[in-house]
């Protein structure tokens, strides 16, 4: 787990006390249009009987999105993969197979993290997907857990942790007992993004795999 330790305990529990997850999320839903950041990703699977610790992997790259339903992930280490999202077609470009995945955004999307970012305009739009309410404050964030209402899915929550106004933490837990915590640097907010950023082209060569 990912924590900030505290330099100014007073000072940080002050405003602490003060954080609410959701006033956050709304906030950033109807204020932030696109964005750009780097990130840090850090996968937890579950430990397994032989294993003393569990298993961690970490990633990181560059994340950017546009309302509505605009966004683009690049792993850039340890291994070079990218996730884009159109407004119709979702892609995923892994570099070392040379290979490209495309689905219908609309299907693959209802009840994701990147729709918590990305989709909803304000917290009555991400309602029907989610059931949102907010955490106790903690590391000096303001936190919101939604969890989706498709219960039949991989994904069993995502806790969404605000610094000071600020998209800091994306935390998810699925069914399988697997943790992918997301952290966030440097956000670049009305960056000058258009739609037409997020088109994707399949290299040539590439394999297409439409599931």
């Amino acid at each position: 787990m990912i924590k900030q330790l505290l330099t100014c305990a007073f000072a940080l529990s002050a405003f602490a006390a003060q954080a609410d997850g959701l006033q956050d999320l709304e906030k950033f839903l109807r204020e932030v249009d696109s964005g750009k950041t780097r990130f840090t990703q850090v996968v937890t699977s579950p430990k397994r009987a032989s294993e003393s610790v569990a298993r961690t992997k970490t990633s990181s790259g560059t994340f950017e999105f546009l309302r509505p339903n605009r966004f683009r992930f690049v792993y850039a280490k340890p291994f070079e993969q990218t996730i884009v999202a159109d407004g119709q077609t979702l892609w995923l470009h892994d570099v070392d197979l040379n290979q490209v995945t495309s689905r219908s955004q609309k299907d693959a999307l209802g009840s994701t993290p990147a729709a918590l970012i990305a989709a909803g305009a304000d917290l009555k739009g991400l309602s029907g997907a989610f059931d949102l309410k907010s955490a106790p404050a903690k590391d000096g964030m303001g936190w919101v857990e939604a969890r989706p209402k498709d219960r039949d899915g991989q994904l069993q929550m995502v806790r969404v942790g605000f610094r000071q106004g600020q998209l800091a933490v994306l935390d998810i837990e699925d069914s399988l007992g697997q943790r992918s915590v997301l952290t966030f640097n440097d956000w670049q907010t009305a960056a000058a993004l258009k739609a037409s950023d997020f088109k994707f082209q399949p290299p040539a060569g590439a394999a297409i795999i439409r599931p």
